[in-house]
């Protein structure tokens, strides 16, 4: 299962929240990576510290307000618009976008948008009933039959090279530069990195990169966790790992590694 930090409290002591996590049914996985269950215990807005994804995230918020749909993003930022409070979010990819989502669902590169835009009735009823549902097991369930039928209707074929590139970058094993990943693959890297540009809206170095970095963010989560950790996801040296996480999130590593603690006991 992919894992990916979609966003934090922007402030660290701003608030608590509960969590949870499974991965989608197995059939589903080309398409839906898995849901994340959130709560944020406490009233008062709420902002919050994007993190940089190669997914794209749909929000199935209890407040109608905050149902949206992030795109992928090669950098973070800090979101000030309707807060997401209550519900669950799904991990898309690339192929899950056109799939589920319909292709007028269009690149959704460093946008977020409102999920009925993109998703139309159909996604508002969804979040609807998920916002009825008792328990985590129950909202499982229904998410996994909803993108089942959803699949079953869908005119699927043979993985695109741009689907099958974009899950290799995601690999921890599969580090392999991008014009080498295009030869395996037998095409130009000019023609790779179009695809990706036309059908993600980032280029595959910018995907590599980000995915590095969840990498790295994943390594910073444990409660033993060292920079080390975060270092060895696949930076060549703790001076590398310092340019990427200026780079791409505007922190040196040991504000993130601070940040990700702090966010892990907002949610203990």
């Amino acid at each position: 299962m992919i894992v990916q930090i979609h966003s934090a409290f922007a402030d660290p002591g701003e608030g608590r929240c509960s969590a949870t996590m499974s991965a989608a049914a197995p059939w589903l996985r080309r398409y839906v990576v898995g849901y994340g269950g959130y709560r944020a215990l406490g009233p008062g807005p709420l902002r919050r510290r994007m993190f940089p994804m190669t997914l794209t995230t749909v929000l199935l918020d209890a407040d109608p307000a905050a149902r949206l749909v992030t795109g992928p993003r090669g950098t973070g930022g800090l979101h000030d618009g309707p807060a997401w409070r209550d519900g669950v979010s799904v991990g898309l990819t690339p192929a899950g976008v056109r799939t589920l989502l319909g292709p007028e669902a269009g690149v959704l590169a460093d946008e977020v948008v409102p999920l009925d835009a993109v998703g139309g009735p159909r996604a508002t009823r969804l979040a609807d009933r998920i916002a009825e549902l008792p328990d985590w097991p129950s909202r499982v369930a229904a998410l996994d039959a909803e993108f089942s039928a959803r699949l079953r209707a869908a005119r699927t074929g043979p993985a695109r090279i741009v689907d099958r590139a974009w899950h290799r970058l995601q690999d921890p094993a599969g580090r392999a530069p991008v014009g080498t990943l295009a030869a395996e693959l037998g095409v130009s890297r000019r023609y790779l990195e179009l695809e990706f540009r036309r059908r993600i809206g980032l280029s595959p170095k910018t995907v590599a990169r980000v995915a590095r970095l969840q990498r790295a963010v994943g390594a910073l989560a444990g409660p033993d966790a060292t920079l080390g950790a975060a270092t060895a996801a696949g930076y060549a040296d703790q001076s590398h790992l310092s340019r990427e996480t200026r780079a791409l999130l505007g922190v040196t590593p040991g504000e993130l590694f601070a940040f990700v603690q702090d966010t892990l006991r907002a949610a203990g």
